[in-house]
């Protein structure tokens, strides 16, 4: 779904790495699982702001594949989180007219939150609002690769040679391509890396930190970070003075 604009102020994807369920329950004197259900709350009234704003497209980094080195009690929390939330709010996201997907390897999650993450997708696939992407298991770094070998599986089979092979090939192949690369990276919690989160897609994304913890992510804290996004000149290379002249002409 790629969608366009001449107003190169308003974002078209935004990206974000949720971060700071666990510290949020931490200090209240809770256990991480409590943390992670008011994430949950703060991506529906994030996603639901979206919609207002007509943003086109929202990413959300919701399980990294490194998250699986966490200990299996919090991994396995977090599975049956994601099922109850998909199972709980895909009719009030599809109600709103958003489009659910999901991107990140299927491999060692569960059988039946594979199956709800279908049937999810399938249900929502004609709305035209909002597209929530949902990161599940991903990482760039296997984005990347996973495009590779799709690559060099068409070159061994002739469907293209290996001369063929150009950035706008890889990007056919990369997890989001049917959609705008994000213009703007957000990441709430302090810290300031992208945690292997779209390496490729974020080169040029203007990337925004803050230190409210995710569970305190509010629509006050996104609107900021849009304003702070609005008086950023993005220049993709070029000098100050073509970013003048092209909008002068």
């Amino acid at each position: 779904m790629n969608t366009t604009t001449n107003n190169d102020t308003i974002p078209q994807h935004i990206a974000i790495v949720m971060d700071g369920n666990g510290r949020w329950a931490s200090l209240r004197n809770l256990p991480r699982g409590p943390g992670h259900k008011a994430g949950v709350k703060t991506l529906r009234k994030i996603a639901e702001h979206c919609v207002r704003i007509n943003l086109p497209v929202l990413t959300v980094f919701a399980f990294s594949s490194e998250n699986w080195h966490r200990p299996k009690k919090e991994v396995d929390f977090l599975m049956e989180l994601f099922l109850i939330s998909l199972r709980d709010e895909v009719d009030g996201l599809h109600n709103n007219n958003v489009r659910l997907e999901f991107i990140g390897s299927r491999e060692g999650l569960p059988i039946k939150l594979t199956k709800l993450m279908a049937q999810t997708a399938a249900k929502t696939e004609n709305n035209t609002g909002l597209s929530l992407v949902i990161a599940a298991n991903y990482g760039g770094r296997w984005d990347i690769t996973q495009a590779c070998k799709q690559i060099a599986e068409q070159v061994d089979s002739g469907v293209c040679n290996s001369s063929d092979i150009s950035e706008e090939l890889i990007k056919q192949h990369l997890s989001l391509a049917n959609f705008p690369e994000p213009d703007l990276f957000i990441r709430t919690g302090g810290e300031q890396r992208i945690s292997n989160y779209l390496l490729w897609q974020c080169a040029y994304s203007e990337i925004y930190f803050c230190d409210e913890l995710w569970p305190e992510f509010s629509s006050e804290v996104f609107d900021r970070a849009l304003a702070w996004f609005a008086g950023r000149q993005r220049r993709f290379g070029r000098t100050n003075e073509q970013i003048k002249h092209a909008k002068g002409a």
